[in-house]
Formats: structure tokens, C-alpha cells, sequence
């Protein structure tokens, strides 16, 4: 029976405590700053392996008490960016694994120094850009001699747009303005660059339906320093709705808002509806060459909304939670196998798929 805390009872923390608790090999501690949110959370859905706990990660020492009155085998954060290494110092002064799903690259950096030489894993970026993502693209890689270009694409749309932007909040607003402000890395002519967020535009077509995609941070996660060297061009770009790039570009640069990111996150979360209808395209392709010449093999995947333990998530609640949580199974299950930091494409895309929170990618 595996023990996992896990941190934020908000849109993702959530459904991991849902997805965790339909397993019979868990016990989950759901902590949020809100014990009312976690306690009608856990009543509400009937989890009986959950138990809410007030919890806040400001708080270092109550997080630390915490862990010393109740020992865990993992935790697993699902807390804005900015609170991940005060989690990952704990986790390793508490010797349980760690897991997050950021997409910020000063952070994974961060986590990565404090993991070194620990004998429990450190895994970050567990989501879906950076995650899952990685782990696919990573397996089309291993089907080519030599590798020549390698896009990333990914994208978390309302079905129903009805605003200016084509856009609702599905997720950390605090992550969103961080993707679409912060530095970018890609490779080109074999080596690691840094690359401007919402440059690099081009249009997509997948399924008869026109898409946008520019450059935002994060979502490439660590697969630029281990591809390095070994393919010619990599990037990663976000899809968005025809006319998405061009208003956020005017917030951001031609207002600056950019500059003032608490403005920013105001004027978003008060203007643009959350929505549960939404779709997840993933897409990537590798090009290069085998005995069979040179090719190109393609991932093009959709997935929607669902119902869950008789509640809607979103398709973004979805995929990433399950990558999380399917992550954390296979580390916890396969003692001894990861320690120290470790990169999402580090995992095998097969036993990805096999593993039964893997299934909501099937």
C-alpha cells in the first residue's frame, strides 16, 4: 500500500486524489491552504483511501510536521511553480519521491541541484507539456538512425470558443503567463538555443481544422539537453485558434503587460470563462532516415472531456493528471529502477501505455 501526499486540492490536485484512490495499492493525503475545498472534495465523490488535510505549502515547517507525524512514500505536487522546491527540499530531507507538473525551466533546474545524489526519485514536469509529450516524441525518435527534425505541438482548446481570444482558462493561470512570457529553448543545427515566446508562428492543419502555433516555454521539459547533438532541429510550439498569438502578443509586449503579470492574471481570470468542453491535441513529428531512407512518422491524437467517478474533468484535468499519476505508479512499483533526478523521457512510452492510468491515452 503506497502512501502519497498530495499538495493542492485545485482543478488537477484533485482528480490525481480521484484517479490515486480508484486504485486499491493507495492511501492519499489530500492537503490544501482550504481544508473546507479538500473535505467536500473527498465527501462529495465518496473517496475513502482520501484524507483532506489543511496544509499550506508557504508554510515550510507545517508541511515538515506534517510529514514527520504521518511518513509518505511520495509526494506529489500539484501547487503553482513557484512552490515546488520548498516541496522537493522536504521531499528530500523526508528520503520519499517526488513528482510536479512544472513547466517552468528555472524551477526544474532547481529541482534537479536538490535531487542530486538522493536515493528516491525526483520527477518533474509529470504533466502533459512538459510529460507526456516528451515520453512520445522520445519513442519516435528511437526509430530512426539518424535523426533530422523534431516538432512538438500541443494545445488545450474550448471546444466552443466565444471570445477574442478563442480561449478559456483550463488551467494555471500563473503557468499559462509563464508560458507565454518566459524564455524558450529549442535546438537547431544540433545545438540547445534559447528562442523568443510567441515567435517562430506557422499554421497546422490536423483533421480538416486550422490551428496556430507559436513558441511558449517550458513544454519542450529536458528533451533539448538529451537530444542534444543527435538531431539537427527540435522545437516545441502551443496550438491555439487562428488569431489567439497576435491579442496575447498586444497584453503582453505592446501593453507590457508581460511586466506586470499580476495585472495580467486579473484582467484573464476576471474576462475569460473557465470551461469543462474542451480538447487536447497532441501532436508530434520526427524526421530522419532508417534503412528505408529518409521519413518522416507522425503522433496525432485528440482527446475531450470525460466523466469520472460521475463528475465532468476537463480534457486538460484529464491528461494531465493520469500522466501523474501513471508516472508515479510506475516509479513506485518498480522499486530500485529510478533515483535522483529524472527526465519524463526517461520512460518507456510502452509501459506508458500498459499501465492502467496510462489507459486515458489509449
Amino acid at each position: 500500500m503506497h502512501r502519497i501526499l498530495v499538495l493542492g486540492a485545485g482543478k488537477i490536485g484533485s482528480l490525481i486524489a480521484c484517479l490515486l484512490a480508484e486504485q486499491a495499492g493507495y492511501t492519499i493525503h489530500l492537503g490544501d491552504q482550504s481544508l473546507a475545498v479538500a473535505k467536500h472534495l473527498v465527501e462529495d465523490l465518496g473517496l475513502e483511501r482520501v484524507t483532506p488535510c489543511l496544509l499550506d505549502a508557504r508554510q515550510p515547517h507545517q508541511l515538515d510536521a506534517y510529514l514527520s507525524a504521518h511518513p509518505m512514500d511520495a509526494v506529489i505536487s500539484s501547487l503553482p511553480y513557484f512552490c515546488n522546491p520548498a516541496v522537493a527540499e522536504l521531499a528530500r530531507s523526508h528520503h520519499i519521491h517526488y513528482f510536479d507538473l512544472t513547466e517552468d525551466v528555472a524551477v526544474t533546474d532547481r529541482i534537479r541541484h536538490i535531487s542530486t545524489g538522493a536515493s528516491t526519485a525526483f520527477f518533474p514536469q509529470c504533466g502533459l507539456a512538459p510529460g507526456f509529450i516528451s515520453i512520445v516524441t522520445h519513442d519516435l525518435m528511437s526509430h530512426f538512425e539518424q535523426l533530422d527534425t523534431v516538432k512538438m505541438r500541443v494545445g488545450a482548446l474550448p471546444l466552443h470558443p466565444s471570445n477574442a481570444l478563442k480561449y478559456s482558462l483550463t488551467w494555471s493561470t500563473d503557468g499559462l503567463i509563464n508560458e507565454y512570457g518566459n524564455l524558450c529553448y529549442g535546438i537547431e543545427e544540433g545545438a540547445k538555443v534559447p528562442l523568443q515566446p510567441l515567435e517562430g508562428y506557422e499554421t497546422i492543419e490536423l483533421d480538416g481544422l486550422l490551428y496556430e502555433a507559436f513558441n511558449t516555454s517550458g513544454g519542450l521539459g529536458t528533451l533539448a539537453d538529451t537530444a542534444a547533438g543527435t538531431v539537427r532541429t527540435m522545437n516545441y510550439k502551443t496550438l491555439r485558434y487562428p488569431g489567439h498569438c497576435e491579442k496575447i502578443h498586444f497584453l503582453m509586449k505592446d501593453l507590457k503587460l508581460n511586466e506586470d503579470r499580476a495585472t495580467l492574471k486579473r484582467v484573464l481570470e476576471h474576462a475569460i470563462p473557465q470551461t469543462l468542453q474542451d480538447v487536447v491535441l497532441i501532436y508530434a513529428s520526427v524526421s530522419g532516415t532508417s534503412e528505408a531512407g529518409f521519413f518522416e512518422e507522425n503522433y496525432v491524437k485528440k482527446i475531450y472531456s470525460q466523466p469520472i467517478k460521475g463528475r465532468v474533468w476537463s480534457a486538460i484535468q484529464v491528461t494531465t493528471a493520469s500522466s501523474v499519476c501513471c508516472v508515479a505508479d510506475l516509479a513506485l512499483n518498480n522499486p530500485g529502477r529510478y533515483n535522483g533526478f529524472v527526465a519524463q523521457e526517461s520512460i518507456s512510452l510502452p509501459d506508458f501505455l500498459r499501465n492502467d492510468f496510462g489507459a486515458y491515452y489509449r
